[in-house]
């Protein structure tokens, strides 16, 4: 077994002095809730995105339900979403008591399959049964794709869909800042084709504020709703009113939320940005050298890119097959005990006692991404991570082939 400062973590932000000047700055200033920095980074990722508008908020999942809001999600209604996801693209729906509706993954991008997202909608506004549907309810809302892992969905097909059948598209960009996809000849941004994009900069994203998340929008609209619903639905700049330039009189025009983000926050995320084009192209260097070291190992599938698509690796999932390695919790723990952090992204939602118990799900209701999580492994990839530890961590993983635990 390794010893603990050989340990290869799963995941290690990559923060620079900037960032510490910049916090340092923001203490020493007085001034720590949402400010100059919270207001700065808005302003400057909107423009790395390519959107009018942007609202900083403590995390995608206060974007995503804010965007929810946004729209006019109202209970009983339906909003599609991938079961191969983490918690937050579902349980936003649950907080307006709508119905989270599941979708199967696609087997080679693990993304939603867009094709029975169709097949869906259609059953739905014919009035057929669909899994985890209940019999009553007030038609679909909207459609959440996930970029899984930094890959890109098929949003151009999702935006089709939302189009024919009047639905709003909120993307969960959570994995892709930034990623890519391609229209015809031009390359977008990962979140572009939405009317509400939501991303991420949990301390594993691949640019980071510790905790906190951004809505992007062109929709003026929107952005004010959100805004206002973010810090307790008061109507308008909050945040100024403890400021030279702020009023101490308030309204509170509807029973918001305490989403904003902290300056303290932002005042990383602004320096973070600056560097995520590098950080991105650091990630795929990491990843083409995991795929070269690991190419040729029997019993692995490895993930890959897309060519019409340029991803942002910030998961690097590979597939094991058990006939060869064993079952999939042994090894994890043999590469846990060569001192070498893992993760699994992510267990089914069906596949949780809460969405079996209330919507009925049984085994096999989505094969394909059952099948996936059944075998995947998410291996560590950072934009620090040496070729010394990435052969460390393929010559952990062939070792594993055939060991028993």
């Amino acid at each position: 077994m390794s010893g603990q400062d050989d340990f290869i973590p799963f995941f290690k932000p990559n923060i620079g002095e900037e960032e510490i000047r910049s916090v340092t700055e923001c203490l020493r200033s007085g001034w720590l809730t949402t400010g100059k920095f919270a207001k700065t980074f808005e302003t400057e990722f909107a423009r790395f995105a390519g959107f009018k508008h942007a609202v900083a908020l403590n995390s995608c999942t206060a974007a995503l339900h804010l965007a929810l809001e946004a729209v006019g999600l109202r209970e009983g209604e339906l909003v599609l979403v991938p079961t191969l996801t983490f918690a937050a693209t579902a349980e936003v729906a649950r907080y307006f008591n709508a119905i989270p509706v599941l979708v199967d993954s696609n087997p080679d991008d693990f993304c939603m399959d867009m094709n029975q997202a169709e097949r869906i909608v259609k059953r739905i506004l014919a009035g057929e049964p669909v899994k985890g549907v209940p019999e009553r309810h007030n038609g679909p809302r909207a459609i959440i794709p996930v970029h899984y892992g930094g890959q890109t969905a098929d949003v151009l097909k999702c935006r089709a869909l939302c189009d024919e059948f009047d639905l709003a598209l909120v993307e969960d960009c959570a994995h892709c800042c930034p990623a890519y996809f391609k229209d015809d000849d031009r390359w977008r941004f990962a979140g572009s084709t939405a009317d509400i994009a939501c991303y991420s900069f949990y301390a594993n994203k691949n640019i980071t504020t510790g905790e906190g998340g951004m809505a992007l929008t062109d929709n003026e609209q929107y952005a004010d709703r959100m805004r206002v619903m973010s810090l307790h639905g008061i109507s308008k700049d909050a945040w100024k009113r403890f400021s030279k330039e702020g009023s101490w009189y308030y309204e509170i025009v509807a029973p918001g939320y305490k989403y904003n983000m902290p300056d303290t926050a932002a005042a990383i995320g602004v320096n973070q940005l600056k560097r995520a084009d590098e950080f991105r192209e650091a990630r795929a260097n990491v990843a083409e050298s995991l795929t070269a070291a690991l190419s040729g190992i029997e019993g692995l599938t490895l993930p890959s890119q897309r060519g019409d698509a340029i991803h942002s690796w910030h998961l690097y999932v590979i597939l094991i097959d058990e006939d060869v390695f064993g079952p999939r919790g042994d090894f994890i723990e043999r590469l846990k005990a060569d001192g070498i952090g893992t993760s699994v992204h992510y267990l089914p939602l069906h596949m949780h006692p809460y969405y079996i118990e209330k919507y009925g799900f049984e085994p096999n209701d989505f094969p394909v991404a059952e099948s996936l999580f059944e075998r995947m492994v998410s291996l560590p990839i950072y934009p620090t991570l040496t070729k010394k530890r990435i052969a460390r961590i393929a010559d952990s993983v062939k070792s594993a082939q055939g060991a028993k635990s």
